[in-house]
This record gives structure tokens, C-alpha cells and sequence, in this order.
């Protein structure tokens, strides 16, 4: 029964808890392989899960793209300059500060001049909600021409035909929502941590959450929706009371009948953590966000923890199952975080995905007690729903 001691502890467990142990490890596996045939068929598909090409007699809708901006992010410039060289027949972009000083407003002035045919404003909102940025937000629809909308973070950067390709699948009723993944780009190794994270944990789960039903997401990477359902779900002021405003606007749309899809279209943004402790803060305020959105998904993400069971099952004397559960975990993370995503850093630097991997299990742990978070130098109390506590 016993095996050999070490130290005074058993190698090998007792028959029960190899069973057990065992048990873990075939669902984490199975969740790997699962992640790595969605990484796959996302990729071979093209046009992402449920989302397609504009029928050629559809009517080409002006898009009103908002901004909401706080502080200079580094690479701010360029990223918005690749919305500017977006070739699309109506285009407005609408950047929205709460004050007129703000650090970003001198480059969005110059993209202003640097563009002149192309409908560009700087707007100074002035309402105040709980989530500064949904106050913006709803100052911002408010102002928006065209009927479609789409709403991504300051610091994207798009590729050519990006408009085109998000807002195709909206050519079908039934779809409301289209959200997109992304990459990132990172030159230190706090922000390299945070890239593996996105890359090989945070993309396959979403790609694997359709799958299982789970389709009301959003990403604040790209969110492409038509204005009329914004005003049938109450606008941005009905979400303005939540940390998590990207979610709750795709749970909402998706709560009166839409679809949400994903596209196959990758943007990319920058990660500057500078600070082991700042990626820790920013790592920490995600899950703590996820857990108050969304319980249940964050209780089920032990599943995800491919490098915990193997390290156990080694401790346990269980190598081959140990080192075939490691393999499906790199395979998959290169399949997301390369073929996917295109992230070089992925394949640079796959040896140290089991260190991130642990890395994410200690935040996971801290997050479950708590409910405040760091976010834009503010501290911010939530409830059980994720709303944000005044």
C-alpha cells in the first residue's frame, strides 16, 4: 500500500487519494485538450464561432467609434492613429476626458490635425457615475451619429479592415454583440507575466466558454453593437453602477435574445506593469472582478490549474501522468498563444508558463477574500454583484 518514505512522507499516496488525484488530473486534461481543439477550429474557421462575412447587398451602416480616456498610456499615439487609418465610408471617432488638461488630450488634438477629413472630436463629459468610465461612455453615445457603435480601450491598436470585419456578423439580426481577442506587448518581465496569463490562461477560456453555453461576455478589447439595443438594454447609465461595465454590457444584450460572437480578428495592446507589485494589484482587481461577476465561473477555474495537479501528481510519484498533462498544457498555450494570437512572446518564452501558471493559482487564492480593488488610482469597494460601493 505503502511505497517508499521520504522525509517521513509517502512518495506514492494511499490507493483513494491516487484515485482522487487521478480524477483531478483527467478533467484538468480534459479542459486542456478541450481549450486546444477551440484554439484550433477558431483558427481554422477564420470568421471565429457563429460570425461571418456581410451579405453584398447589405447596406454599409456609419460606425461611430467611442473612446473613453484617462491618462496617456504608453503607445497611446499609435493606437489610435491605427483607427484613423481605418478605410471606411462614415467613420466618426469620439474621445471622451472628464477634464480638458487631461495628459492625452495634446494627442488627440494632434490626430486631429493629422486627419482633418476624418470626423475626430475631443468631448469634456461631465457625468459622474460610480464607473467613471461608463459616465463617459454614456456621454459619448449620447453624441454618436451612426448607428453603430464600437467601444474599445485607449490603448488598442487595430489592424487594417478592422472595422469591416467586426461589424460584419451584425448583419445578422439575432447577433448583438461582437467582441474581439488580443495580444500583448510587453518589454518587462512583470508585464511579460501578465502577457503569458492573457495569452495561454485568459484567451483559451474564452474561446472554450461557448462551448459550455457560457456566451454573454464581453471584452473591453473590442465591443461592436448596434446603438438601438444599447437604448433597449437602458444605455450606459444602467451598467454605470459596475466595475466590470465590458461584461455587463454584453450580459445585458445577450439577456434580451442577441448573440454574443467572437471574431477572428486579433487587436493588440501594451502592457507597462513596471512593478512586480503593480502586476500583482492589476492581476488581483481582475480576479476579484470575475468573482464578484461571475461566481460560479470563478469557482470552476481550479479546473484550469494544468501545472497545480501536475506538480502534485509529481510530488506523488505520478511522473508520467505528471509530464503528459504538462505536454497538453504547452501545446495548448502555443496553439492560443501563437497560432491564435500571434504572440511571439508565447513561443520566447513558453518555459516559464508553469511559473505563471502558479503565479495565477496565488492570486486566484488571495481573491477569494476581499472585495476591494485598485483601478486607475482609486480604491474601490464592491458588492456581491460587482457593483462598485460609494
Amino acid at each position: 500500500m505503502g511505497g517508499r518514505l521520504l522525509g517521513g512522507l509517502r512518495c506514492r499516496p494511499a490507493g483513494h487519494v491516487t484515485w482522487v488525484l487521478l480524477g483531478i488530473v483527467s478533467i484538468a486534461a480534459f479542459y486542456q485538450l478541450l481549450a486546444l481543439i477551440a484554439a484550433l477550429v477558431h483558427r481554422a474557421s477564420g470568421a471565429g464561432r457563429g460570425a461571418g462575412p456581410r451579405p453584398a447587398n447589405f447596406p454599409i451602416p456609419g460606425i461611430s467609434i467611442l473612446k473613453p480616456v484617462y491618462g496617456r498610456d504608453p503607445g497611446f499615439y499609435p493606437a489610435i492613429r491605427s483607427h484613423a487609418l481605418q478605410q471606411y465610408p462614415e467613420l466618426e471617432i469620439l474621445f471622451g476626458v472628464h477634464a480638458i488638461d487631461d495628459p492625452a488630450s495634446a494627442d488627440i488634438q494632434r490626430l486631429i490635425a493629422e486627419f482633418p477629413s476624418i470626423q475626430v472630436r475631443l468631448i469634456v463629459c461631465s457625468s459622474k457615475t460610480p464607473n467613471r468610465k461608463a459616465g463617459i461612455l454614456a456621454d459619448l453615445a449620447s453624441e454618436a451619429r451612426y448607428p453603430l457603435l464600437i467601444v474599445n480601450d485607449s490603448d488598442i491598436t487595430v489592424p487594417a479592415g478592422y472595422l469591416q470585419d467586426v461589424t460584419a456578423p451584425l448583419s445578422d439580426p439575432t447577433i448583438g454583440l461582437v467582441t474581439c481577442l488580443y495580444r500583448t506587448e510587453a518589454y518587462d518581465w512583470p508585464s511579460r507575466f501578465e502577457a503569458l496569463a492573457v495569452a495561454t490562461d485568459f484567451a483559451p477560456s474564452t474561446l472554450v466558454a461557448p462551448w459550455f453555453g457560457v456566451s454573454e461576455f464581453g471584452l473591453g478589447s473590442t465591443l461592436a453593437f448596434r446603438q438601438a439595443d444599447l437604448e433597449r438594454i437602458g444605455g450606459f447609465r444602467a451598467i454605470a453602477d459596475y466595475l466590470a461595465d465590458d461584461y455587463q454590457l454584453g450580459r445585458r444584450l445577450h439577456s434580451i435574445g442577441l448573440r454574443n460572437v467572437i471574431s477572428h480578428v486579433v487587436v493588440s495592446t501594451r502592457l507597462s506593469a513596471e512593478s512586480w507589485r503593480s502586476a500583482w494589484r492589476h492581476q488581483l482587481r481582475w480576479a476579484r472582478t470575475i468573482r464578484l461577476s461571475r461566481g460560479g465561473g470563478y469557482a470552476g477555474l481550479p479546473v484550469t490549474f494544468a501545472t497545480l495537479w501536475a506538480l502534485l501528481a509529481a510530488l506523488f510519484g505520478l511522473w508520467p501522468v505528471a509530464i503528459g498533462l504538462m505536454a497538453i498544457r504547452f501545446a495548448m498555450a502555443l496553439a492560443c498563444g501563437w497560432l491564435v494570437l500571434g504572440s511571439a512572446d508565447v513561443w520566447k518564452y513558453f518555459y516559464l508558463i508553469p511559473v505563471r501558471d502558479l503565479w495565477g493559482v496565488a492570486v486566484w487564492v488571495v481573491a477569494l477574500f476581499g472585495d476591494t480593488v485598485e483601478w486607475r488610482g482609486r480604491r474601490l469597494r464592491l458588492d456581491r454583484e460587482g457593483k462598485i460601493v460609494a
